[in-house]
């Protein structure tokens, strides 16, 4: 089935009418040796989900396992809930990305291997002998790929309140032999982060649900000049006023100019909605 999408690997056993309502994508998490399938299956397919996990096992041997979506992400520590369909009920796994390993279940912790990217990019930008914060780290990606890719960053925090997800950040850090350069802690970020004024040349926000709460607290973590990566929730008509307005808002109250750097549309979240991120530089007046 080399090269088949699956939906050519359904179309023998599904309608043309039952076939528009196959997923145009899915998440694999985990490498070679062992993966997870996640798919959103809607209720109109819902007498066929096994056979179209059977099918997904077919086209992609590393998956092992199959689950499906059955709930929005929700509660603090970002998890959904899931049914399985087929395969290993052990979901835990390592998965690979841009040469950095990382140990995690994806029904315990919050990961979307569809961010790679946007975590490289982010990476790209940090430059030597910066300090770094990443709020919400959870395993820890945006860390290690930055310790990875600019070795001469000074050191990078990493704050996580899902203690599951700690664990494994921990895990990663040996994995990836970055313990010199990022060191996890494990807290809310309401209460960890007020120790840290002024300590940080970069803060990095990867939570666009609820985020702009912590825009004050990230902004008084930085140094008299430093950088922002901001993300937020956003509608199509209406990319970037509401986050560029949040920012100004901050920067204001805290004594605090900015200047936007960059806006980027990240993900699809929903119909007409994205995730976005600005980054900013923020200096005091």
């Amino acid at each position: 089935m080399a090269g088949k999408s699956l939906v050519d690997a359904l179309k023998n056993v599904l309608s043309p009418e039952l076939l528009k309502f196959i997923p145009k994508s899915f998440d694999i998490v985990g490498s070679r040796g062992k993966a997870v399938a996640i798919i959103e299956i809607p209720d109109e397919l819902e007498p066929y989900k096994v056979v179209i996990a059977e099918k997904l096992m077919e086209l992609h041997k590393n998956v092992k396992t199959v689950l499906r979506k059955a709930s929005e992400r929700k509660s603090v520590f970002r998890v959904r809930e899931h049914e399985l369909l087929l395969g290993d009920p052990d979901t835990e796994v390592v998965h690979k990305e841009y040469g950095c390993l990382f140990k995690l279940d994806p029904q315990k912790v919050y990961f979307s291997p569809r961010e790679s990217t946007e975590r490289l990019r982010i990476a790209e930008k940090v430059k030597p002998n910066e300090d770094v914060l990443v709020m919400f780290g959870g395993v820890c990606p945006y860390s290690i790929i930055i310790a990875k890719k600019q070795p001469m960053v000074k050191k990078i925090l990493t704050v996580e309140l899902n203690p599951v997800a700690h664990n494994y950040c921990l895990e990663n850090v040996k994995l990836n032999k970055v313990n010199d350069k990022v060191h996890p802690i494990l807290g809310d970020v309401k209460d960890v982060c007020p120790k840290f004024k002024e300590e940080f040349d970069r803060v990095v926000m990867p939570l666009p649900k609820g985020g702009y709460h912590y825009l004050d607290l990230a902004i008084s973590c930085l140094k008299n000049h430093g950088f922002l990566h901001f993300y937020h929730w956003a509608s199509e008509e209406d990319l970037f006023s509401e986050a560029e307005k949040l920012v100004k808002e901050a920067a204001k109250k805290l004594g605090r100019d900015f200047k936007i750097l960059d806006k980027r549309k990240v993900l699809p979240y929903g119909p007409r909605m994205w995730k976005i991120r600005i980054d900013v530089e923020i200096f005091k007046v």
